[in-house]
């Protein structure tokens, strides 16, 4: 039986490079070798793809891929979660590996995904959100009627709207990359003016206190959930260092929480991951309140970490999927 040719594309141009490899080369150790034949493909910081076990620069990336039969993106973050190279794969008319443009532009794009979410009828904490502009801010109102302000005149109308402590994304970001926790005015100026850093549009929530649980889901049209899992953050709320640097921080796979909660988060989670047209894979992030055990819906991403500390495949282990059965799985479902 002749190998089907696989390209892994990793690295990319965001801050989650380093994160990426890691997630492929985990992916490369699990891959199945007996039916794939394997072409590792590293994109540089600035943009340089290369063949990466030849570590020698792809001259014409369109032919290089031409030659492949399925492209699996292992790519984190802007230019390879948010829809952009998965259009360059639908003009290659090449399989490729997780979710189409849209979903993954919906899914990358905080701000939008929430828009969603609402008419998916999903709770969700309160947010507002602004854009950066060569002149200052624009405020954003519900009705989508937009207002320049100065940095000041925006943090006023935030507060009127919303409760301390809040947080601060770039609405275009992930592993956490730029996003703070904020418990006063003068921290919610501080941290807007980190966020637009990495995005011109902000997103700016009320915090929830409650357990951080997730859940990852599977399939095109079939689709399952996972198990679902808590994440138990050494710090004051999930940050990058906390993910990815602080061995304190860990994982509760499956959550201990109520048999009912479970079954409506694996419910939601679909749903969420239907609402976006989401294909192939995701990790939807949800929080269960405190004192109240309601389920907010926090986010999804739509090409998770596959770290072996990662999420996602760690909780289709707990569900019975073994690393490489998933592996073989999204490949499958590649269209």
């Amino acid at each position: 039986m002749q190998k089907e040719k696989l390209g892994v594309i990793f690295g990319g141009m965001s801050t989650e490079n380093e994160v990426s490899v890691k997630s492929a080369k985990s992916i490369l150790r699990h891959l199945d070798t007996e039916k794939y034949e394997i072409f590792p493909i590293y994109i540089e910081k600035d943009g340089t793809w290369y063949e990466y076990e030849k570590k020698q620069e792809i001259s014409n990336i369109i032919d290089y891929l031409q030659k492949l039969d399925i492209l699996f993106p292992v790519l984190h973050g802007l230019y390879g979660e948010d829809g952009t190279i998965q259009g360059l794969f639908e003009l290659l008319k090449k399989p490729y590996v997780g979710c189409g443009v849209l979903a993954s532009s919906v899914g990358m794009d905080k701000v939008y995904t929430k828009i969603i979410f609402e008419k998916a009828g999903l709770k969700q904490a309160k947010y507002q959100y602004i854009k950066k502009n060569k002149e200052g801010y624009i405020y954003v109102d519900q009705s989508f009627q937009e207002e320049i302000l100065k940095l000041e005149e925006v943090v006023s109308k935030i507060v009127k709207n919303l409760k301390f402590p809040m947080f601060v994304k770039p609405s275009n970001s992930g592993s956490s990359v730029g996003v703070n926790k904020v418990n006063n005015e003068a921290e919610l100026k501080k941290y807007i003016e980190c966020a637009a850093e990495f995005d011109s549009k902000i997103l700016i929530e009320e915090g929830i206190q409650g357990r951080e649980i997730e859940c990852a889901v599977l399939g095109n049209e079939e689709v399952i959930a996972s198990c679902v899992g808590e994440v138990k953050s050494a710090e004051e709320f999930y940050s990058y260092d906390a993910k990815y640097k602080n061995q304190e921080s860990r994982t509760d796979i499956p959550a201990n929480i109520p048999k009912e909660i479970a079954e409506e988060i694996r419910k939601q989670a679909v749903k969420a991951f239907k609402a976006i047209d989401g294909k192939g894979l995701a990790r939807v992030d949800f929080f269960v309140e405190n004192e109240t055990n309601q389920i907010y819906i926090n986010e999804i991403n739509t090409l998770p970490g596959f770290t072996n500390i990662s999420m996602y495949p760690k909780l289709f282990e707990a569900s019975g999927i073994t690393y490489q059965q998933l592996l073989n799985k999204l490949i499958e479902l590649s269209d």
